[in-house]
């Protein structure tokens, strides 16, 4: 069975910190971007400052030499579901089509190139807080908080956990694959109303250590055995449970009638022990 990384919080963590050895504290003598927003703009002579992540979302930020007069600014990108960063040596072949970068980013030693990025905004770096200040807090961030994690998480007790998991207001970093692992670690059904779980704050610690422990992993597991399933449920619908031998199950979990559904696995006989919502609670807003 091939299991394919989704770009999550760990991804973008260990993207920031390629990104960093590559560009941060080297002036840039490439700078391409490819996106009709930022086609005219360039960068070459800038100086990389910094490279980081918060939850799903990338920085760049540079500044500019000193004979420029203007502000710093960060590059802004997000991957969804199948953008990536990749680092080559300065002339190195690429390993995707050229016709695929959305932004050329490079030095004398190495050339960054972001291929099918979903998003790519070029902003001042004083402004940042504009498209990442509603993040909830980071488990991979220096000031991450589990306290305000679980309140932010608790501000809609009704809602499914399934759900709230998913919303990057509330904590960020999480995407599909780890909100169907935690739970099933957690033994917690994906319908319980967020105010019904147990011990949401070992949930959220849950959250920081899984997280923590994929983020130097090229190939994230959460099972402890990098085998041929490196995953608890996550993709594995209709196949056994690891842990009890019944049948995994895969359903569709959406927050209202009008918005995207998004497929969650769980075991219905390890996670049967918590609360569900009714069929008449399972569209709450």
């Amino acid at each position: 069975m091939v299991v394919f990384t989704m770009p999550e919080g760990d991804t973008v963590f260990r993207t920031a910190r390629r990104l960093e050895a590559a560009l941060a504290g080297r002036v840039l003598s490439v700078s391409d971007f490819r996106v009709p927003a930022h086609a005219t703009l360039s960068l070459v002579d800038w100086m990389v400052e910094s490279v980081v992540s918060r939850g799903k979302h990338l920085l760049i930020r540079t500044r500019p030499p000193e004979r420029v007069s203007a502000p710093p600014l960060s590059i802004h990108s997000h991957l969804l579901m199948e953008g990536h960063w990749d680092v080559y040596a300065t002339g190195e072949r690429w390993r995707s089509p050229a016709f695929k970068a959305r932004a050329v980013l490079g030095n004398t030693a190495f050339t960054a190139v972001g291929f099918d990025l979903g998003f790519l905004h070029v902003l001042r770096t004083n402004e940042e807080v504009e498209v990442i200040g509603h993040l909830g807090p980071d488990p991979l961030g220096h000031s991450w908080d589990p306290d305000e994690a679980v309140r932010r998480l608790l501000a809609e007790p009704l809602r499914p956990i399934g759900l709230a998991l998913l919303d990057q207001r509330l904590m960020c970093g999480l995407g599909n694959v780890y909100r169907s692992e935690l739970l099933f670690v957690a033994r917690v059904h994906p319908r319980t109303a967020t105010g019904e779980v147990e011990d949401l704050h070992h949930l959220v610690d849950l959250a920081h250590r899984l997280l923590n422990a994929n983020k130097d992993r090229a190939r994230r597991v959460t099972t402890g055995a990098d085998g041929m399933n490196p995953y608890w449920v996550y993709g594995r619908g209709g196949q056994a449970c690891m842990r009890c031998g019944g049948i995994l199950s895969k359903e569709s979990l959406a927050e209202s009638d009008r918005s995207a559904e998004r497929d969650i696995y769980f075991c219905a006989s390890c996670q049967a022990s918590t609360v569900r919502m009714g069929e008449s609670d399972r569209n709450h807003p």
